[in-house]
């Protein structure tokens, strides 16, 4: 019998080496007993083995050229499930290490006992971080006299499980610009602006108490809504292990007991007057949207050049997606050119720029059109949304299309654009361009490659957005779309000298698009 005793605080590094070493020994999960320390020195205070001759201590050392391999998704799981407060969790990660030798496809198994059971432990651990993000109060501690520095702050909280290695650089990240300190009964960590320390001994409750418990509790109250009130909810959202380390949970008692009482003084109540200044913001929207009718109908006003158009949607909140977008990301080139090109939004790249087309479908379009003999400097550049809307996945912020009600209300300052830009000829890369310069939603291929004539004597002319090319993961397919994609251009490049940039080109379509 092998005794493997750990120190059993979320350390994956002390179980894998102690594992990897049984594994290479071919040591059976039967022949094992995990303890954690703790646990050692609850059981044999009196000298630990004495007595147990048949169980040995065991020194993690794995045989020299051994080699363990595991699914990628084991890793993660065990993790997780190590942060578990349960030492049986030592036990069962080796069983499933010593059955995927053999069976590579176990974790697959939903029905598997083990692997229910590893997955029950990594939800607790999950949900028991969750509530660490959500619970900890964070409380700022003075700086002695005449004292310069970083402002201090300590929180206090009670984790179920050792979670607080795991949860360390979640703090980092969201409280960079502070100096801070968690500490709970499983261990501490600490931030000083240069260095994550994390230490894995256990603390005592602090005595907390500063200035913002009464702001805390006055919110609380406030935002309180006795007509949906649901007890159960509250308790499982909010488990009554919290409450007393949060200074409006004094509260909830009272609240729920005079939730009724207030309800039906809510019901007898008289309608409200509107909030101050009410009319007035009403007002500035009924203003705002007759400039934007204006504007959309030909109708003169806003910035008279490129460069007070472009400090005017700086500042743009027409729509949600200017929340989440670093800036706008206006057009580019000249003042005055013959040719527009107009993509659908900014990507990850250009909305940390401010540029236009400078991240990967940024630099196919710049090499096709130097292919095709366009002079990208004097083309102006632009897309139909000028704010990047994304899908945030880890640390990537994944592009997500803006819908038409979104394009519809971005088509403001695109049409301010073609006012001031004047020109002859405007690409509409993709759908997303197309329906903010046409207002339809018809199949890109029925449109391609011809030109198309729009108000004010300018011709359309549409082709793919060049994203496009990059998400075609086929080689020969792709090769046959990037050669379609710069003989598209090269007939912009053709309509050119077919307008000699004072007349209209003979058109093939009867189909007009006012803008």
């Amino acid at each position: 019998m092998h005794r493997i005793v750990l120190k059993g605080r979320g350390d994956l590094a002390e179980w894998r080496d102690a594992a990897r070493g049984l594994l290479a020994r071919k040591v059976a999960p039967s022949d094992v007993e995990w303890l954690s320390a703790a646990a050692a020195d609850d059981l044999f205070a009196g000298g630990f083995g004495e007595g147990r001759g048949a169980a040995a201590a065991y020194e993690p050392a794995p045989a020299a050229g051994a080699t363990v391999t595991v699914p990628g998704a084991f890793m993660p799981l065990a993790e997780t499930v190590l942060c578990h407060s349960d030492p049986q969790g030592f036990a069962l990660l080796y069983r499933l290490l010593v059955r995927l030798q053999s069976d590579r496809r176990l974790l697959q198994v939903a029905s598997d006992a083990d692997v229910v059971l590893a997955h029950r432990l990594a939800k607790a651990v999950r949900r028991d971080s969750h509530k660490m993000t959500a619970f900890v109060r964070f409380k700022e501690v003075s700086l002695p006299p005449e004292t310069v520095g970083r402002r201090r702050f300590l929180a206090w909280f009670e984790p179920d499980h050792f979670i607080v290695a795991r949860m360390a650089p979640f703090f980092r990240r969201r409280f960079a610009d502070m100096d801070w300190v968690i500490v709970t009964p499983k261990g501490s960590a600490s931030w000083d602006g240069e260095r994550l320390s994390v230490s894995d001994l256990p603390a005592e409750k602090p005595d907390l108490d500063d200035a913002t418990d009464d702001l805390w509790r006055t919110y609380y109250a406030a935002i309180f809504n006795p007509a949906r009130l649901k007890v159960g909810m509250m308790q499982k959202e909010m488990p009554k292990k919290y409450w007393k380390n949060l200074p409006e949970a004094a509260l909830i008692p009272d609240l729920i007991a005079s939730a009724e009482r207030r309800v039906i003084e809510m019901a007898a109540r008289a309608p409200t007057a509107a909030p101050a200044f009410h009319a007035r913001i009403r007002a500035m929207e009924a203003a705002r949207e007759q400039e934007d009718a204006a504007v959309l109908s030909g109708g003169a006003g806003g910035a008279a050049t490129l460069p007070a158009l472009r400090a005017e949607a700086a500042t743009c909140t027409r729509c949600p997606i200017h929340c989440g977008a670093t800036q706008t990301v206006f057009g580019e080139g000249p003042e005055r050119a013959d040719v527009m090109f107009v993509g659908e939004q900014p990507g990850d790249e250009e909305d940390l720029a401010g540029r236009p087309f400078i991240g990967p479908a940024g630099k196919v379009l710049t090499a096709a059109m130097q292919e095709a003999g366009l002079d990208r400097s004097r083309i102006y550049m632009t897309n139909a949304v000028k704010h990047f809307k994304y899908e945030p996945r880890g640390k990537r912020r994944i592009h997500q299309r803006p819908t038409s009600g979104e394009v519809e209300i971005c088509r403001w300052w695109l049409s301010r654009e073609i006012d001031l830009v004047q020109p002859k000829l405007i690409v509409a890369l993709g759908a997303t361009a197309l329906l903010s310069l046409t207002g339809e939603t018809g199949r890109l291929g029925d449109l391609r490659g011809r030109p198309l004539p729009m108000a004010e004597g300018r011709t359309l002319f549409v082709t793919v957005h060049p994203a496009y090319l990059l998400r075609i993961p086929d080689a020969a397919r792709k090769a046959e779309e990037q050669a379609a994609f710069a003989a598209d251009l090269r007939m912009v490049r053709g309509l050119l000298h077919g307008l000699n940039l004072d007349r209209p080109v003979g058109l093939q379509s009867t189909q007009r698009f006012e803008y």
